[in-house]
């Protein structure tokens, strides 16, 4: 009989977020795989140790950060024949996601390879989105609001007309757009209660008004929170 693979989110960043569903998975599998920077950072394994069984097999994937598409996907390519062959032979395998593995997550390329050939088990995680609301003790929207997520990188006439239709919106991938984002939420209206959160959850957790946020690219791990809809709190008020 084939193994599972579990595709495992362990959250932002704070190792007490994973979910009791995570833990108990990260302590029965055989196989703990999870990404690699270039750099030889592996934050995800960080996140989860406390739980991993100590007899897995630890199985780094190295993911490079490129715009093209190509070396991505080989490398996804390597890792599903990887941890096929250990599918295979019966050894379930949990594969390690930042966040969520669904939402923007690494883990869902391992999908289209691996879910016709294995039983694929998801695990979600604790979102960057919500714990940065928790941080700065503010709903992401409310009753009947759009709440928009806005990847960074987009170009300026595709985020202008994404936010001149949505109250609230959450940019993620901010990096070293942060100034070009900064300006066009001016432009929005979106700027005045909109709010940095760097390494949320994380000892390194930042939180900093737009407007008092320096200049220059911010942390990958940076969202920015905005909301310009009708609720008190886009105003520093309860809402009711």
């Amino acid at each position: 009989m084939s193994g599972t693979l579990a595709l495992v989110g362990v959250g932002p960043g704070d190792p007490e977020l994973l979910t009791l569903k995570a833990a108990r998975i990260l302590g029965e599998a055989g196989v703990v795989a999870f990404p690699q920077t270039e750099t030889g950072a592996t934050l995800a394994l960080e996140i989860a140790r406390a739980h991993v069984n100590p007899a897995a097999a630890l199985l780094p994937v190295a993911i490079p950060m490129a715009l093209e598409r190509g070396p991505a996907r080989a490398a996804y390519d390597a890792a599903a024949a990887a941890l096929l062959a250990h599918l295979e032979a019966g050894r379930d395998v949990a594969f390690l996601c930042e966040g969520d593995p669904l939402l923007y997550g690494s883990a869902m390329y391992l999908l289209p390879r691996l879910a016709p050939r294995a039983a694929v088990l998801v695990v979600p995680g604790v979102t960057s989105l919500t714990a940065a609301a928790a941080a700065i003790v503010r709903p992401l929207a409310a009753r009947n609001e759009t709440l928009k997520i806005l990847p960074a990188p987009l170009p300026d006439a595709a985020l202008r007309a994404e936010l001149a239709a949505a109250p609230a919106v959450a940019i993620i991938k901010v990096g070293r757009h942060f100034d070009r984002i900064r300006a066009l939420l001016e432009e929005s209206g979106h700027a005045p209660a909109a709010v940095v959160v760097e390494h949320a959850t994380t000892a390194h957790q930042r939180i900093t008004p737009l407007r008092e946020a320096p200049a220059g690219a911010r942390p990958y791990f940076s969202t920015i929170l905005c909301y310009s809809g009708a609720e008190g709190w886009g105003r520093g008020e309860n809402a009711a």
